[in-house]
């Protein structure tokens, strides 16, 4: 398994435990310059992980985890790799298994196949972990997620046989291999914990916009939940959005009964590194009341926001090559400036040559005249 986290200490150490526990016989971890105390949580696992650094904050996914992929192949000769994130439980579908008991019973013709990732959710909360809180499976649909400003359920992630030329999708949901299907009895799925409380949940999304808009190579999509997030925090909006993408406790209580909201209790005794801390409800009840304005907004303004976000895009990727251009210019202008000098050199070598060989004909001819001056 491969993993590349940044301030993930809320998560990580319970993560980890239950990768391990699942079978996980090699755990590659990349730290993205965290400064929570997740390094630190890392080390602690000493030679059970294989534990790298890389501090740079330019959203190089991509890059790194096939990386990581790579050597799980070339230094482990892994047979399957499976390229997950911190707030991911991996898990079969069925209960009494592994993930190492499903991948060794997987059909030899595959070589890569999807994950579905199921979104966990419930209550919503100003800080902790909450594997107790956030106990059930989010089965809106699509036109429920977007009148709500979300555009759908998470992506599938993508496991592969190991590989030495694979390489991973910025993200984990695609890999340059032949992907087939997982047999249905053999299924596999991930709990995902994206939104786990609005202290993480607004750090994540600041960092990672900005470290997007560090990497302007990356330039992505306005619909890119990740920008479009990053967006809603420049405008104030964000915590309004983060209190609307989960149920009141009246919608999680008819959700159950119709089937919207399924409680899924095996994360529930996980140990939570942070207690929750609820919203009173007022500011619930005010932050849902202005995150209904926020959506009904958006949806009204979308293409106006899908348009600004493109010209931001496109400002980014004219920065960028514009930058690229004048870099070009400036070695183009300082070889011109070298071959100046050259020829400057050269041309004042000449002219001190040609004046000094003037010079010697004057005074030839000076001599010369002398001479015929006395023998007149």
């Amino acid at each position: 398994m491969t993993l590349m986290v940044r301030d993930e200490a809320d998560i990580i150490r319970p993560m980890i435990e239950h990768s391990l526990a699942q079978g996980v016989d090699v755990l590659i971890v990349t730290d993205n310059g965290s400064t929570d105390g997740t390094t630190e949580i890392l080390e602690s696992f000493g030679d059970r992980i294989d534990l790298r650094h890389d501090p740079v904050h330019r959203k190089q996914q991509h890059s790194v985890v096939t990386g990581m992929a790579r050597d799980a192949y070339n230094r482990y000769a892994a047979d399957w790799v499976v390229n997950a994130d911190a707030d991911e439980f991996w898990m079969p579908v069925a209960g009494g298994a592994t993930i190492k008991d499903v991948l060794a019973e997987v059909p030899a013709s595959l070589r890569a196949f999807t994950v579905p990732v199921v979104d966990m959710t419930g209550r919503p909360a100003l800080r902790g972990t909450g594997f107790e809180r956030l106990r059930f499976r989010d089965n809106r649909s699509v036109e429920e997620l977007q009148r709500i400003g979300l555009r759908a359920h998470s992506t599938p992630d993508a496991v592969h046989v190991g590989d030495p030329e694979v390489e991973v999708a910025q993200g984990n949901h695609f890999v340059t291999l032949p992907t087939g299907e997982l047999p249905t009895e053999l299924g596999l799925e991930v709990l995902h914990l994206p939104w786990r409380s609005w202290d993480q949940f607004e750090a994540k999304v600041v960092k990672s916009g900005r470290a997007y808009e560090s990497n302007p190579e990356l330039a992505p999509s306005p619909n890119h939940h990740g920008m479009r997030e990053y967006w809603r925090w420049k405008q104030g909006a964000l915590f309004a959005y983060y209190v609307l993408r989960h149920p009141s406790e009246a919608e999680l209580a008819a959700g159950v009964v119709d089937g919207t909201y399924v409680e899924d209790r095996r994360l529930v005794s996980t140990k939570a590194a942070v207690e929750d801390v609820f919203l009173d409800n007022q500011a619930e009840g005010e932050a849902r009341y202005a995150g209904r304005i926020v959506a009904a907004t958006e949806r009204t303004l979308r293409g106006d926001i899908a348009a600004e976000h493109e010209r931001y895009a496109v400002a980014v990727r004219a920065v960028e090559g514009g930058r690229v251009r004048i870099e070009e210019l400036e070695e183009r202008l300082h070889l011109e400036e070298e071959t100046r000098g050259e020829l400057e050199t050269r041309l004042d070598a000449a002219q001190r040559r040609l004046d000094e060989i003037s010079s010697r004909r004057v005074v030839r001819v000076a001599d010369a005249l002398a001479r015929g001056i006395k023998r007149h």
